[in-house]
């Protein structure tokens, strides 16, 4: 579903990604591990269009999606969930999730994504009234995510969702992302800090290290590598 090949950004002359490559098949969770600077926002960010690559290609379900604009993406079925959730503070719960289908036309469509919003993440059926600024962090990581969705999404790239969540909801947010890839179909490119979590749904893992891909496997071969167990798993 995704074939990114020699992909390299930079920040004026610094160079965040120096010509990764990358592969996603259709219906699996794939992980970005590593450390903080080591380009994995900045790839989910060129996937999006919200950076233009300086080279590379980007291949989304066939097509070259190298360089279109970020509503063009979303249009042909990629969505990203970014770091920090970004929810719209000052808009409802409702209205945040009506932004994220800003592209479609269909109500009746509209209305079943919503309704599967709300079979997955309960609790944003319950605030629809409420400012999203005033839910806690896991709620709006779940609104952000619901955001997404209402997009009728065919991949989600999902940067960091168990950052500033509390502990016990990190386990049951991510039992709700194996549940959409598994039920509804979607394809996930996962950024996350936690790695033993994020090698645990996944199938496959690329490392990053200052903009290169490092090392790459199946996720359980990566678990028993002694260089990401020495870096990331703690031991």
């Amino acid at each position: 579903m995704l074939d990114v090949t020699n992909l390299a950004v930079s920040y004026g002359a610094i160079a965040a990604l120096e010509g990764i490559s990358l592969r996603v098949e259709a219906g699996a969770i794939v992980t970005l591990i590593g450390g903080n600077g080591a380009g994995k926002t900045t790839t989910l960010r060129a996937l999006s269009g919200l950076l233009r690559p300086t080279r590379g290609r980007i291949d989304f379900a066939g097509q070259d999606i190298t360089g279109l604009p970020p509503h063009r993406i979303v249009g042909r079925g990629l969505c990203h969930v970014p770091e920090g959730r970004m929810v719209f503070a000052n808009l409802t719960v409702a209205e945040n999730l009506e932004m994220g289908a800003y592209l479609r036309r269909d109500r009746a469509a509209i209305a079943e994504s919503r309704d599967r919003v709300f079979a997955l993440f309960p609790r944003l059926g319950e605030r629809l009234a409420q400012s999203a600024g005033t839910l806690s962090g896991g709620e709006q990581q779940m609104l952000a995510i619901g955001r997404a969705l209402m997009s009728a999404p065919k991949f989600l790239m999902l940067d960091e969702p168990s950052l500033g969540i509390a502990p016990r909801l990190v386990t049951t947010l991510f039992e709700k992302i194996v549940e959409i890839n598994r039920t509804q179909g979607i394809a996930i490119l996962l950024v996350e800090q936690n790695a033993h979590l994020a090698l645990e749904v996944a199938s496959y893992a690329y490392v990053l290290e200052t903009g290169r891909v490092a090392l790459e496997g199946p996720s359980r071969d990566l678990r028993d590598h002694p260089l990401l167990k020495a870096a990331y798993l703690g031991g």
